[in-house]
């Protein structure tokens, strides 16, 4: 099935304790902090069932119609159908959003991955498991990624501290399980399901059992609290900030204040080894979605500044055309990344189509080291005026607006109204409170700096350039004995390398698995 803006917003429109700035929600859909991306999220929906996009954002198999993006990938061609169909979601909805569903989606696909070796580990879940991969691909309901718990103090471990800083089991019931602590999420006050599990971290076995859980968790459910930042849409300012008041995606700090969590959404329980498994392999899927959107962000940067140098005549400059070299570079650099690890892919434990994954993360650490100086590039090349453009409402008011006029306006094509409206753009772009913050967003939103790095070190393989050396240098094998001069078999190696057992599934062994489901 597919929905429809009005059913998303008839779905998240109940009582839920949403706060923002000290102040309860009413109604997350027409609150000026949230409306935004709740009308975003509505015309993506909408967009499905439009004759002029439903053919790039839904496919139709044995009567039923799905999203593109909830497809199980299981060829290039689906990868590829899965690209074209975000193209041209945020070329219509004209910018970008990070959280609206297709990147967690592909969590799911991991999960699918491993699902045997989780059922091996406690096979009571196993339903639960296949029922909510099928629901993922099906349902089309909004699902966000839940990760990021507030830790406390990192140097000790949870039972030394306040028990609560990491999302933990306090008690069993017929019903389900109780949970207490908190998770941070982006756009969980709007979103319809939270699909939740430890944070990132090399547990081993030593996880206490009660914090090593995973589940699916509906966002309308009774005793969760969502305790926001400030937004930055702000009433009235949409003509200066233009993607500040339509891109904002707020995060919540969600309380879990002895919350039932239901069995059949439980994933695993009580299981630290489960745990280590999902989050070695959580983003093996989903940071296709995550640098892709940076490469869209790309492409708004060259836009940007290079608009900025055509209208005042300095692309013809060879120090101008540098700075754009750089950024064009960047952008294809990221652009061949994400075409290679799906031209290069690789079958995935479970029979997918994975993006080969050392292409995948090395253009992820490309994309994410990068994007701080691409952003000053995009600066310099916009020049003091991005700072310095007054408001919109000075262009109109009598007083002002005719000064504005003759010191702004360049041409017939470049009027004072059209440069206002790039340098407003700019500035939301790469200067703003909003551009900060998504500039943190992306350096943190798939794991810190640190671990993209450890995952292109566990992923690279050193195996080749060692025995081309031995090769070229005349070595003998021994120099590559066990333990010398290849990855160390230590713990952080078998964080990012778990064993998964090799059993190769086709669509229809998936299309079985949903008919064995009540």
């Amino acid at each position: 099935m597919i929905r429809t803006g009005q059913e998303y917003r008839d779905a998240i429109r109940t009582h839920r304790d949403i706060y923002v700035d000290g102040e309860r929600v009413d109604d997350v859909t027409v609150h000026p902090a949230f409306a935004p991306l709740v009308d975003l999220r509505a015309q993506i929906y909408d967009m499905q069932h439009d004759p002029d996009h439903n053919n790039v954002l839904t496919n139709t198999v044995n009567g039923q119609t799905c999203t593109v993006a909830g497809a199980l990938p299981f060829s290039q061609a689906d990868w590829w159908a899965k690209r074209r169909a975000t193209d041209r979601i945020f070329a219509q909805v004209g910018g970008i959003a990070t959280c609206v569903g297709d990147e967690t989606i592909g969590e799911f696909w991991s999960l699918y991955d491993c699902r045997d070796a989780l059922v091996d580990m406690d096979p009571q879940f196993a339903r639960n498991i296949d029922a909510h991969i099928v629901a993922s691909r099906q349902d089309d309901l909004f699902r966000i990624s839940a990760n990021t718990a507030p830790k406390g103090d990192r140097s000790r471990p949870p039972q030394e501290q306040d028990p609560d800083m990491l999302l933990r089991v306090v008690r069993e019931t017929d019903a389900g399980i109780i949970l207490r602590g908190a998770k941070f999420e982006t756009g969980a006050p709007y979103a319809d399901l939270a699909y939740t599990k430890p944070n990132l971290a090399n547990w081993g076995d030593a996880l206490p059992e009660e914090y090593a859980v995973g589940f699916v968790s509906d966002l309308n459910t009774p005793g969760l609290k969502f305790i926001c930042r400030s937004g930055f849409a702000r009433p009235g300012t949409d003509r200066d900030y233009p993607l500040s008041n339509r891109f904002d995606e707020i995060e919540a700090l969600i309380v879990f204040d002895d919350v039932l969590i239901p069995w059949e959404h439980v994933l695993f329980h009580r299981r630290p080894r489960a745990a280590t498994l999902i989050r070695a392999t959580l983003h093996r899927y989903s940071a296709f979605a995550f640098v892709h959107r940076i490469l869209i962000f790309a492409d708004m940067l060259i836009g940007t500044a290079l608009m900025n140098c055509r209208q005042t005549g300095l692309d013809k400059e060879q120090g101008v055309r540098d700075k754009l070299v750089k950024l064009a570079v960047w952008r294809e650099g990221i652009h061949a990344h994400l075409t290679a690890a799906i031209a290069l892919g690789e079958k995935s434990p479970a029979g997918l189509m994975m993006p080969n994954q050392s292409l995948l993360y090395a253009g992820r650490m490309l994309a994410c080291s990068q994007i701080h100086e691409m952003m000053q590039v995009t600066r310099e090349l916009c020049g003091g005026q991005l700072s310095l453009t007054p408001s919109a409402a000075a262009f109109d008011a009598p007083e002002t607006a005719g000064w504005l006029q003759k010191y702004y306006t360049l041409n017939d094509d470049w009027t004072a109204e059209e440069r206002r409206k790039l340098m407003a753009f700019a500035r939301d772009l790469v200067s703003s409170d909003h551009a900060g913050h998504r500039l943190a967003f992306q350096l943190f939103g798939q794991s810190p700096p640190h671990a993209h790095q450890a995952s292109v070190y566990h992923h690279f393989d050193w195996e080749g350039p060692l025995a081309l050396v031995r090769d070229a240098a005349g070595l003998e094998n021994t120099v590559l004995g066990a333990g010398r001069g290849l990855p160390d078999s230590g713990k952080n190696r078998d964080w990012y390398a778990p064993e998964l057992p090799k059993r190769n599934r086709s669509q229809a062994d998936s299309d079985r698995i949903e008919k064995n489901l009540p």
